[in-house]
């Protein structure tokens, strides 16, 4: 697909096959993070929508069972540190199992509650050398700086991590650009990239 300016505005046609695979892979992708919004689904279903070869994971949602599994599964413990601990070991085994599985992982920060875990996650991704996204509103871009820094793509909302499975997997553009008709390609901008083909 390539994007084209004419009277009636941009619009995207069909040039050539942006990417090439003999076999339909299928991804794995961890989403971590923010539990008290509906991002998750959001991908989901814009995965599904696409028809795109991704497996979703994540660790558990339920911030109850996430507390409490380890007592519930152990035994209660006396004092919080300890019922605390068992219950982050538990899930730490999910939680490291699926990030050492995926080819990518997509990290999540909501402005309302401080993610500690999203950022330990993110840190684990990285020091595995896994492709990350972060998924974040723009007024917490500051406080997120190094761990953007290790991601290849920050996004603003769900629909642009759909957006980005799509181009990464199978070259898939958006119909319409972020920017709408106020895009303008590169070379058309800034110039072509290489003066001396």
């Amino acid at each position: 697909m390539f994007l084209s300016r004419s009277s009636s505005g941009l619009s995207l046609s069909r040039r050539a096959v942006r990417s090439f695979s003999s076999d339909r892979r299928e991804w794995k992708v961890y989403l971590s993070g923010e539990i008290h919004s509906d991002w998750r689904e959001v991908i989901a279903k814009g995965v599904a929508d696409k028809n795109l070869p991704v497996t979703l994971t994540s660790p558990n949602t339920s911030h109850e069972d996430s507390d409490d599994c380890g007592a519930i599964i152990l035994g209660m413990e006396e004092k919080r540190p300890n019922w605390d601990k068992i219950g982050a070991n538990m899930n730490n085994i999910r939680t490291k199992t699926l990030i050492k599985e995926a080819d990518v992982v997509v990290v999540r920060f909501g402005e309302k509650y401080r993610q500690w875990n999203a950022a330990f996650d993110a840190g684990y991704a990285a020091a595995l050398g896994k492709s990350i996204i972060t998924l974040h509103p723009p007024a917490i871009s500051h406080m997120l700086k190094e761990v953007n820094a290790s991601a290849s793509v920050v996004c603003e909302d769900a629909t642009q991590v759909v957006d980005t499975l799509a181009y990464v997997i199978d070259g898939t553009l958006p119909d319409t650009p972020r920017d709408g008709d106020a895009f303008i390609p590169i070379a058309d901008r800034l110039g072509k990239g290489n003066p001396n083909p």
